[in-house]
């Protein structure tokens, strides 16, 4: 039996990036994937989609029910590992699968060339894994293992 990954971002660049990394997954492991736009769902036809609600530092206060519907999917798919590349929405998949136990890895943006993202910095305080996609990037807990362009 295949473990269950979930892969999580907003769209747009995110889940550009997520697609990237997580379709060669789909080999090896049990693949499904939340975003926050139904048309994201056609990107992955064949595999389980969930939409998420999109949200930004500009309309915080739509974490909190961001954060209960993540918990619910969460205990319904019960994944073995969540992966994101962000942004907030999938910040909070991590803490809700992180507060059940659940191992966690933060990709972040490739557009973050000079510092992480402000998710990014929250996502390194509690993450299984950060990870950059910029080599000057890393240090001892932000960890490189190439980036998108498949350098």
């Amino acid at each position: 039996m295949k473990r269950k990954v979930m892969a999580v971002a907003s769209i747009g660049g995110h889940w550009i990036q997520l697609l990237r990394i997580a379709r060669p997954m789909e080999e090896h492991y049990d693949m499904l994937y939340v975003s926050t736009h139904p048309k994201c769902a056609t990107m992955v036809e064949g595999q389980k989609f969930y939409q998420t609600t999109d949200f930004s530092r500009s309309d915080a206060w739509r974490l909190i029910p961001s954060f209960f519907k993540a918990i619910r999917i969460i205990l319904r798919e019960k994944p073995d590992a969540i992966i994101t590349t962000g942004a907030a929405p999938g910040l909070v998949f991590l803490m809700a699968g992180k507060l059940i136990g659940i191992k966690t890895i933060w990709i972040d943006s490739i557009a973050n060339a000079v510092h992480l993202s402000a998710s990014g910095r929250m996502a390194s305080r509690f993450a299984s894994r950060t990870y950059t996609q910029w080599k000057d990037l890393a240090t001892e807990k932000i960890q490189y293992a190439g980036n998108v362009f498949g350098n």
